[in-house]
């Protein structure tokens, strides 16, 4: 008596996968947005001798999260999307439970490192998954779907954080990210089949990844861009690490961080909704470099605006949030340019790019923010050097030709 084959699993629906993916993605971003306001409190109860020193658990999550890309991208080209992925959410509901329970802030620390590992997978599979099953401008249009949807969570995540706050302890924050977790996994195992075929895997390959890493380092234009990517990543971990201690001890309303960090992430929305109608037209380097420009300029405005005693919390939104939305448009721009004369070897140059974006990212980012005194003007001042240099290399890649004619293409 022979079994029948096992039943193939029911093809989810366009907007369902859409929606699938995007609550997966958003995972990663609900690790870091929610918990903001309750930074202060983490400090008291886990003992920090120095707010400063909460900074390290936002830096831990970015640099592990950058760390993971590469090796949850490998995994799931050798082993196949979907299992990889559900083992990569419930190990992030794993470390948020252990994260909920930790009493001290080394061991926090070096739980919220694995939790970015893990929160990787969330990140960097599902765009190999909508890699493996479009191709083309549906593609595009998937992708930018899933974005729009995922672009809700830094609007939304803080305020959610501090209305928990209102109710229960911090350590619910991280209760919320394990449940969050277990959904998307549920999720998944029920409705998502595997997307990389046998025939198309591949195994972990040492040589084929230094080979890519050298030619990545070689080629001037990634090189460059990768660069000027790693520091508008480090802008915004610096923006990330200090908002808490800007709202708790600077303008004394730490309440009003989720609704003002809100209105901030509108400006990135706003700058990415904008991209994506313009680009075609304008090319992407024309207005990555009007973007990194303005950036610049804007971040020593609002430098010289906060030095000379004249920042308050009108100023500083408005100033954040022209900030927030050319950063939007540059890094998006930037990570496009990147991955322009790599195409060959484009799925380990992506992650090699993750990897150093993120990870050298966070370290300038936090190096930035250690320097925090109780003046705001480190922030816009962290965001102008980040800027300038940005730029420096931009102009590197670009052998000095920015915004005119040799640069539209």
């Amino acid at each position: 008596m022979t079994s029948s084959p096992p039943t193939p699993k029911p093809e989810p629906s366009f907007a369902e996968f859409v929606a699938m993916m995007a609550a997966c993605m958003a995972l990663m971003a609900l690790g870091v947005d929610t918990m903001l306001p309750a930074l202060p409190q983490m400090g008291i109860d886990l003992k920090a001798d120095s707010q400063n020193h909460l900074q390290w658990i936002i830096v831990a999550y970015f640099s592990g999260a950058g760390v993971g890309q590469l090796f949850f991208g490998t995994l799931s080209d050798w082993l196949g999307r979907r299992r990889v992925l559900i083992a990569g959410v419930l190990a992030y509901v794993v470390m948020s439970f252990a994260a909920a329970a930790a009493t001290a802030l080394p061991a926090m620390i070096a739980l919220r490192f694995l939790q970015g590992v893990a929160a990787s997978s969330a990140n960097v599979i599902p765009r190999s998954i909508v890699r493996d099953r479009y191709v083309g401008s549906t593609m595009a249009k998937v992708t930018s779907m899933i974005y729009v949807v995922f672009l809700m969570v830094p609007v939304m995540a803080p305020s959610l954080g501090q209305l928990i706050l209102f109710v229960l302890p911090w350590r619910a924050i991280f209760l919320l990210f394990a449940a969050a977790g277990m959904i998307v996994a549920l999720w998944m195992w029920r409705r998502l089949p595997e997307t990389l075929m046998p025939e198309n895997r591949s195994a972990p390959n040492p040589r084929h990844l230094a080979h890519v890493f050298m030619f990545v380092i070689k080629e001037r234009t990634s090189f460059y861009y990768i660069l000027a990517i790693t520091l508008m990543t480090a802008s915004v971990v610096t923006y990330l690490s200090l908002m808490p201690q800007i709202f708790d001890e600077s303008f004394k309303t730490p309440t009003l961080l989720g609704p003002v960090f809100a209105g901030c992430a509108v400006g990135m929305a706003l700058g990415s909704t904008l991209n994506a109608r313009i680009v075609e037209r304008f090319g992407s380097r024309r207005i990555s470099h009007i973007a990194i420009s303005v950036f610049t300029v804007t971040a020593i405005v609002h430098w010289l605006w906060a030095m000379m005693g004249q920042e308050s919390l009108i100023s500083f939104i408005v100033f954040q949030t022209m900030t927030m939305a050319c950063m939007s448009l540059s890094t998006s721009n930037f990570a496009a340019i990147a991955m322009e004369k790599v195409g060959h070897v484009a799925g380990t140059a992506a992650s090699l790019q993750g990897v150093t974006s993120m990870v050298g990212g966070a370290l300038i980012g936090s190096f930035i923010g250690q320097h925090w005194t109780g003046d705001i003007a480190l922030l816009p001042l962290g965001a102008a050097l980040c800027g300038a240099l940005a730029f420096g290399f931009v102009c590197l890649a670009e052998k000095g030709q920015l915004y005119g004619r040799a640069a539209v293409n």
